[in-house]
């Protein structure tokens, strides 16, 4: 079983390399600490984790906090702990002597997930439930500059963003209020063309990777990595009824918008 994982592994990170040497020239590119900012450190097990949002994050913090001795199970670990408690350092927290040792000695991983998929979840975590932030930052900007005949209540508190008018503000050049870290690229986010990535998990296997990876960094045997909730989880098909609400052209556009991701990572198109 570890044979095939590791064949994957190696599959992967081939897939990474050849598409950043065929579309990207930033190789000699010096790392700054922006480029590193998503990146959470482990030194007890030396570990980096990128943070992509909606692949398991949430559920990777927890783990790093049991790796660091923080917490003895991640069952303890509650949401408000993992997101706001600033338990785990960021790799832009050290000097640049303190984040070159960590990138050339550390373990270094991410996980991802299909592009589109990613994106309805992010959309239905954050639009369609109560948000104190999104709505009236992202959601109040989107109706006011995409809904003809907005009524003033939604003016006044940014709820209730359709899909479309979601994507509308995504496909936007001239974007009303900038981008987030829920539905940036994942190439923004990690940097893997300037940054070599020992191990690509992927969201959609996770189980299997997360456990693989905790096999090859050590890990305590007891650890693994915590189940997901399915219920209310964001899948191929509820991600196609999202999408069947746009058009043609904004799908193929929605593409192109993630079309490094999609290539990168080795996903097909939807």
């Amino acid at each position: 079983k570890w044979k095939s994982l590791y064949q994957i592994q190696g599959e992967r990170k081939r897939i990474m390399r050849e598409t950043c040497s065929k579309y990207k020239s930033n190789n000699r590119r010096i790392i700054t600490p922006y480029h590193v900012s998503r990146i959470f450190v482990e030194d007890k097990y030396r570990v980096l984790y990128c943070e992509v949002p909606k692949a398991g994050c949430s559920n990777w913090k927890r783990v790093l906090m049991v790796l660091n001795g923080l917490a003895s199970s991640t069952k303890d670990i509650q949401h408000n702990t993992v997101h706001y408690g600033n338990y785990l350092k960021r790799l832009d927290g050290f000097d640049h002597k303190g984040i070159y040792h960590r990138l050339n000695t550390y373990t270094k991983m991410l996980f991802i997930r299909e592009p589109f998929e990613k994106l309805v979840s992010a959309f239905r975590d954050k639009f369609e439930h109560p948000n104190n932030y999104y709505h009236p930052v992202f959601g109040k900007a989107i109706i006011s500059r995409y809904r003809v005949n907005a009524t003033k209540e939604a003016l006044r508190t940014g709820s209730g963003v359709q899909f479309k008018e979601f994507i509308q503000y995504l496909l936007d050049v001239h974007r009303p209020v900038g981008m987030d870290i829920h539905w940036d690229h994942v190439n923004r986010l990690c940097s893997p063309c300037l940054i070599d990535y020992d191990f690509v998990g992927k969201f959609e296997s996770m189980e299997e990777d997360a456990n693989f990876f905790l096999h090859l960094i050590g890990a305590p045997q007891n650890l693994t990595f915590p189940k997901f909730n399915n219920e209310e989880r964001t899948t191929t098909k509820i991600t196609q009824q999202y999408f069947a609400q746009l058009s043609p052209s904004q799908r193929q556009q929605s593409y192109d918008f993630y079309y490094m991701d999609y290539l990168m990572f080795n996903y097909s198109k939807p």
